[in-house]
């Protein structure tokens, strides 16, 4: 097994929490790593914090790989994830296998694939030609023109059982990581306890054995957030306000400073 995974696996056994958060570029993954996190996340996401669309659907593999890259120049220790995008993976096994064998090559130590049990064929294929694989179920993004809206999961009892079902199965196809999203505190607490895989919450309660959050949420460079993302900066308003005291400077002949010959 990766070395840090297994760090990862026996944190889970000791209870011992770990922390995500994503990284589209070298500097943020650098910053991260000398924060102390224990993973960055490449994820699709980036579609839209970084390039403005609505949803993921339109990021490709090749920017994911071309953002992976760039990540683990900068990552240091933290375990690199990497998402497959839209249209990479489902069609079958072997397309999933070719697309998680490109994103290992620009350097990611986990890749990670949306859908439930469905995909338990594909996690299995990946993991047996030693993928390592981090499965995501409860709100997928990719799924979002399907569902209609980025909406919780898992609220009745037959979606909890579901979920538990799907992380189950994922987990014994071979997934290492399965992320929980959108979902009940209790059931991800009682997945987190019923599965092997090492849990990842993202909205889904402080009971996982690890979280994640989007940095652009974190930071306060979103100017709206989910309800469940804590932000830590308001980094957007001190980038805006330092990029109009330039202008302020520029205007009134402030910058650049005058220098004697």
């Amino acid at each position: 097994m990766h070395k840090k995974i297994s760090r990862w696996v026996k944190d889970k056994q000791q209870g011992r929490k770990r922390a995500l958060v994503t990284a589209y570029d070298y500097p943020m993954a650098r910053f991260a790593a000398a924060a102390g996190l224990h993973g960055v996340l490449v994820g699709d996401s980036l579609g839209m914090v970084v390039c403005g669309d609505q949803d993921t659907l339109n990021v490709t593999l090749e920017q994911m790989c071309y953002h992976t890259r760039m990540v683990q120049r900068g990552a240091g220790d933290c375990l690199v994830f990497a998402d497959l995008p839209f249209g990479s993976y489902e069609k079958s096994p072997e397309q999933a296998w070719e697309s998680a064998g490109a994103l290992l090559r620009a350097g990611a130590d986990v890749i990670k694939l949306e859908g439930g049990a469905e995909m338990a064929a594909t996690v299995a294929f990946c993991a047996e030609r030693g993928i390592n694989i981090c499965a995501h179920i409860g709100l997928t993004p990719q799924r979002v023109r399907q569902w209609g809206s980025f909406q919780r999961q898992g609220t009745s009892d037959a979606g909890a059982q579901r979920l538990q079902h799907e992380a189950s199965v994922l987990s014994a196809a071979g997934a290492r990581f399965v992320v929980l999203e959108a979902v009940p505190d209790v059931v991800a607490a009682r997945i987190s306890r019923e599965i092997e895989a090492v849990t990842i919450g993202i909205g889904a309660g402080p009971d996982t054995d690890a979280q994640v959050l989007v940095a652009h949420d974190l930071l306060g460079l979103e100017v709206e957030s989910p309800p469940f993302a804590r932000r830590y900066l308001e980094a957007g308003q001190q980038m805006q306000d330092a990029l109009a005291h330039y202008v302020e400077d520029v205007s009134n002949g402030q910058f650049p400073p005058r220098r004697a010959h």
